[in-house]
Parts: C-alpha cells; structure tokens; sequence
C-alpha cells in the first residue's frame, strides 16, 4: 500500500485482504484468548476498534510534530509502546468503572491490549506507508474493525464448534487452532482482490 492510497482501498485493504489477524497473523493471543464467547468477544473487538484508531492518531502527531522535527526518528517504536500503553490504561480503567462485567469477562487479556502487536503494527505501518493524517485513522479504525470480524466470526464458531462431535484429542484449545486456521484459509481468497 501506497502514501496515495484511496480511503475505500484503506478500508477494505485492513479489513478484509490484509487482515491483522487472519492475514498478518498480528494479534492472535487475545484472538485466541477471547473468542470462546460471542460477548466477550465483541467487547474485546471494540476496546482494540478504539485502541488502534485513537493510537494511530496520537502516534502520528508524535511522529510528525515531536520525532521527526527533533531528529528522534529511531525513537519511534519506543514512544509508540509508551503512547499504545498509556491508551490501553485508559480503557482499563474506563471499563472497570463503566462495565465491570466485561471488565472481568476480558481479564487478562485487557492489558494484554498493550503488547498486542496488531495495535504496534497499525502504528508502525502508519509510518511504513508514509500515510498522512486521515489516512492512518483510517487505518487503524479499520484494522480495528477487521480484528472485531476476525473475534467475532471466531467466536460464533467456537460456539457452535462446542457441541460438535469432534475426537476427543481436539478437545479445547487444538479445535480453536484448526477452527482459526481454517477461517485464515478462507480469508485467503481476498488476497487476490482487485480494488479498482
């Protein structure tokens, strides 16, 4: 993807052709941890939406207006982690006090929003691609909302995955690794998506 890329060639790029999850493979343990309910899942889903998207923002005005100005480029993954961790306190600590039931439902994978590297990796693909502004919350609004289909379709499978009748040494977490991987495989036929 390009500096002089469209918004609609953003969108569907994150969410469907290159999705952080089933294409880039960024951010699998809270996909993986999260996804055994439907509930938990979208809440997950929104909290990364809201993340990624304001993370994206924030990390690009640091890097216009504070790194690059101040010749600190190869400080940016550092000041993106600090910016992306301060963001995931907030969260934190808004759903402990706003929804306590999703707040306990997400345990540790709440803060586990913090190295999530799909969250790193729409910051630091920001910068690869050169986007301005709008482009990179684009971006990271989208992305976002390709890791929530992602969760989401994962969890509507897992769910009705549960009462199959699969062997019993699939039991648990190797059913949800063949599940992911067969949803991956599905997702792998936008890759060849034109986008005119």
């Amino acid at each position: 993807m390009s500096a002089n890329a469209t918004i609609i060639e953003i969108v569907l790029s994150a969410i469907l052709i290159n999705n952080f999850i089933f294409s880039q493979f960024l951010g699998c343990c809270p996909f993986l941890g999260c996804s055994s309910k439907l509930d938990t899942a979208a809440g997950m889903g929104l909290a990364v939406i809201f993340v990624m998207g304001l993370a994206s923002a924030i990390c690009w005005i640091v890097n216009e207006y504070i790194l690059i100005p101040l010749h600190l480029d190869f400080l940016q993954t550092i000041a993106y982690i600090l910016v992306i961790a301060v963001l995931v306190q907030f969260v934190e600590m808004f759903l402990k006090k706003s929804v306590p039931s999703l707040y306990s439902a997400l345990g540790i994978y709440l803060p586990l929003i913090t190295t999530n590297c799909a969250v790193l990796g729409v910051v630091l693909l920001n910068t690869q691609y050169n986007f301005n502004f709008l482009q990179s919350v684009v971006y990271g609004v989208t992305g976002g909302m390709g890791f929530m289909l992602a969760i989401c379709l994962m969890a509507s499978v897992r769910e009705k995955v549960a009462f199959a009748d699969y062997p019993e040494s699939f039991e648990g977490f190797p059913v949800a690794l063949v599940t992911a991987g067969l949803i991956a495989l599905a997702f792998m036929g936008f890759s060849g998506m034109k986008i005119v």
